[in-house]
Order: C-alpha cells, then structure tokens, then sequence
C-alpha cells in the first residue's frame, strides 16, 4: 500500500484538463437555460478555467472546441492561457452542427460534404500546432437512422480515409484521440459505436493514433473499467472525457451517478501506473452544465476526480494479489471496497494547505468574488457553443 507521502506525490502531479464549452451556455437537447455571468468567448472561458485551476492546483489545461472557440489569433490565444497559468490543451472539432451534415460528415455519401468536414478538421490540425495543443480530439455524430440508409461498409471506408487524411496532417508530437458513442444522433448506426471500432481505426493509424474513453458513451451496465484495462494492456488508451450519465450521454458531473465506477476505472489506471501525466493519457472533463454554475460544478467534478485517485492509490496492492493468487474471492473484493470507503478529504485538503491552495476549493470559490464579478462584467453579446 502507498504511503500518505506517496499518495500525496503521485496527487500533486495529477493532471486534469476542463473543457472550454463547459463555462459557456450549454445544454441539453431541449433547451439551454442561459446563466448570467457564462463566458461569452474563448478568452473569458480561458480566464474560468484559469479560476479551476488557481483552486485546485491540479488542471493546468483547457480544450477547446472549434468553432465555438474561433479567434483571429490562435497565438495570442495561447499566450494570454500562458499569461493566466494555462496552456491550451486537445483540440476538437466540430463536424455535426450544420445543416450539411444531416448524413454526416466524413461518412456522408456526398463527396462535397465529405470535403467540407475533412477542411475543417485539417484547420483544427493548424490549430493544434499554432497553439502548442498535444492532441486533436475527434468525435463524429455520423451515422444512419434506418437500415438500408447507407452502405455500412463504404461508411467505414469514408471514415478510413478521413482519418488516414488527418493522422498524416499532424505535426511532431500531436496525436490524435478518437472517441466513440454507442447511439445517438444516429439510432440505427454509429460509425464509431464501440472501442473496439475506434481500436481498429487506431491500428492502422498508427502509435500517435490512440481510443478516447467518454464514460457516458457506453449501454448501462458496460464494464467500462475492463475497456480501459485491455486499451491499457494494448498502449492505445488516449485518455477520457469524465462526466456522468443515469439514462444515456447525459454529460453530468463526474461521479455523480455511481462514484464507486469512477473509482474502480482509476484503479485500473493507478495499477498500471497510468494516473501520472508521463504516461500519457489525458484525464479530461466532458460536462455539460446547464441548471448548475459552471465555475463550481467544474471545481467539483475536479475533486470527484482527485478523490476517486486518491481512493485508488490507497489500495493494497499486495494485499490484493495475495488474495488473487490464492483465489480468495471475498478477500479481493474486501480489499477494493476498504480502500472506496476512506475518506480521502482530510488527506486532500492537507495537500492543499501544503501546495499552498485553500483546503476547501469551493468555500474559496464563494469568498473570491468570481460569480458577482462577472455577472456585472459580462453583459450583452451571447455565448459561442451549443444552444448558446
């Protein structure tokens, strides 16, 4: 079992980067209630993810989604993330919110759209590199509502060259991240509907090719930690989006639905050593606030996340090979459970004090004067992401 200090080590180098479009206005399918004070522009989202970061110590990047985060000057975009303590983390493209796109983008059957997508995902390639982003993160809402809509096959190979198109694009030292999700826009077909789908589209990729693991994108009931032990044990886990589903992608907090999930997929990471930022997995925020604040419901899903890690370092390793090797089958299962059940705060809030940081991220949100300061600063114009 790791030591309190080791524990405490291993936390101070966690990295975990929130999303630009989770401090805008953004929703669900049905309505996005607008928040007053939300950031307008990439430049006021940098300066929120910033205030995470200040707070917590431990999310030292943000994402960002194009085009909902356009400028004129990526560079200075990136300095001023610099000048606020930031660098600007995966960039992700956006192929699924226009009207061309009705029957996708890089799988579409006309030759046009197909073009229009791959353009724009070759930008965000130019992006990446002009910015110092280490990955470009894809996502496609491609796929068909009936059978008999479109030939699966030749989707595939849409799909096949779009990616080969991209991987070849990449500057040194950007990799690419795919993400998968079982349904939804399409109900008949996803063109990326399973890991094992992004996993081989990875292969013929390339080693910079790698899976992207979003915890709501799964059927219930899916043993997603047993996803992230075999991409683990094949080297092409790419990193996460952490959010929270009930029903289906319902992008809420981390942990908010089943936190003892969140912790048995960290402790397969922890065993493998893949919780530190040398390993090269990215440890993302997916979520989408929409009757909650953004600025402390993304402090909070930070804290699930660095709770969940904490948790896992605390297991008995040794403890719980013994009872495996001997197939003591209780025993192993105890030694999980022990571990889910500390309480890891006194322990986080200690580290804080020691990193120099409020132990009480959120209280310090309350006291900083952050939410009366924007509201009043913030007025007029609207914000660039879903619904917003």
């Amino acid at each position: 079992m790791a030591t309190r200090s080791e524990v405490k080590q291993a936390l101070r180098q966690q990295w975990i980067e929130t999303p630009s479009w989770a401090y805008g206005n953004v929703g669900t399918r049905f309505k996005v209630f607008k928040a007053p004070g939300a950031a307008r522009d990439a430049y006021e989202k940098v300066d929120d993810a910033a205030l995470v970061h200040r707070l917590t110590g431990v999310a030292p990047s943000v994402a960002l989604h194009i085009p909902w985060d356009r400028v004129d000057d990526y560079g200075r975009l990136a300095k001023h993330a610099s000048d606020a303590g930031l660098r600007i983390g995966a960039i992700n493209p956006n192929v699924f919110q226009e009207d061309d796109y009705r029957l996708g983008s890089v799988c579409n059957p006309g030759p046009r759209v197909r073009k229009k997508a791959l353009d724009h995902l070759l930008e965000c390639v130019d992006i990446a590199a002009a910015v110092g982003s280490p990955a470009v993160s894809l996502w496609f809402a491609d796929g068909t509502n009936y059978p008999g809509q479109d030939d699966i096959r030749s989707r595939q190979d849409r799909l096949a060259e779009a990616l080969q198109a991209v991987y070849e694009a990449l500057p040194a030292g950007v990799g690419m991240l795919l993400e998968y999700k079982l349904f939804e826009p399409g109900f008949y077909t996803m063109d990326v509907p399973d890991w094992g789908t992004s996993l081989v589209h990875c292969l013929a990729l390339g080693e910079r090719a790698k899976v992207l693991v979003d915890t709501g994108h799964h059927a219930p009931g899916t043993n997603i930690e047993f996803i992230v032990a075999q991409l683990l044990r094949l080297g092409r886990l790419g990193g996460f989006h952490f959010n929270s589903r009930f029903y289906a992608d319902d992008d809420l907090l981390v942990g908010a639905a089943d936190p003892y999930q969140l912790f048995r997929i960290m402790s397969e990471i922890v065993a493998a050593g893949a919780h530190l930022p040398g390993a090269g997995v990215a440890f993302m925020l997916d979520q989408c606030h929409n009757i909650e604040e953004k600025v402390p419901a993304e402090i909070r899903s930070v804290l699930n996340v660095q709770e969940a890690t904490a948790k896992a370092l605390l297991v008995d390793r040794e403890a719980l090979a013994k009872a495996q090797s001997s197939g003591d089958v209780l025993e192993a299962n105890s030694v999980l459970v022990d571990a889910f059940s500390a309480d890891v705060r006194p322990l986080l809030a200690e580290l804080r004090e020691e990193m120099g940081l409020d132990p009480d991220p959120l209280a310090a949100y309350e006291r900083s004067g952050h939410r009366e300061q924007v509201r009043a600063q913030r007025v007029g114009g609207s914000s660039t992401s879903w619904g917003g």
